[in-house]
């Protein structure tokens, strides 16, 4: 999917107009709940075992993050290669979330959503399996990372109890060799650390 503005891949989708949009093209606006005119998604989350779903999940990468290879606390993941959830509306997969085990904690390297299933409830529904999955597997903590220009998901782990916990400065334009720009035009470059202890 295009964005509405350029021909770049659409990962974001407007709360206003409902049309897709870019990272350089989005914008954090303030709306509130009686204005998103949503109506709920009749969804399912599940763990990822099938083969299509693991394909799915690569392109998921490849169209959000543009790479297979993802640095999240000091280390690289194959995001297709790890446990994931998967969101399915009917049988098409519209998002997901991998994970992995590091030591007592649990870490969500990736999650990603469609643009036109933004705002249903599926991510938090995504992140309640992994709880889930952590507490499973007696982790302490759940572990989760972002640039510092993501403010969309830094207010949505925010408001899913995350904690902001520690910056890495230029951790990100040391990957990929310079800053580069993301969503508003903000310059990439940190990495910002958000924890979430397990009770």
């Amino acid at each position: 999917m295009r964005c509405a503005r350029c021909s770049e891949n659409a990962v974001f989708k407007c709360s206003v107009c409902g049309k897709p949009v870019c990272a350089e093209h989005v914008r954090l606006r303030p709306i509130c709940s009686a204005c998103s005119g949503k109506s709920a998604a009749k969804y399912i989350v599940e763990k990822a075992v099938l083969l299509r779903d693991q394909k799915k999940i690569k392109k998921f990468v490849r169209l959000f993050w543009g790479e297979q290879e993802l640095l999240t606390f000091d280390r690289v993941f194959r995001v297709a290669e790890l446990p994931a959830f998967v969101a399915k509306v009917g049988k098409e997969v519209v998002g997901f979330v991998s994970f992995a085990g590091i030591q007592d904690d649990l870490i969500v390297v990736a999650l990603g959503m469609l643009p036109e299933y933004q705002g249903f409830g599926i991510g938090s529904s995504l992140i309640a399996k992994v709880e889930g999955e952590a507490r499973r597997l007696g982790s302490k903590r759940i572990l989760v990372s972002t640039s510092n220009d993501d403010l969309p998901a830094l207010a949505f782990y925010q408001s899913s109890g995350f904690q902001i916990y520690e910056v890495k400065p230029n951790v990100i334009a040391e990957k990929h060799r310079g800053v580069l720009r993301g969503i508003g035009n903000l310059p990439v470059r940190d990495e910002l650390r958000l924890q979430k202890s397990v009770h």
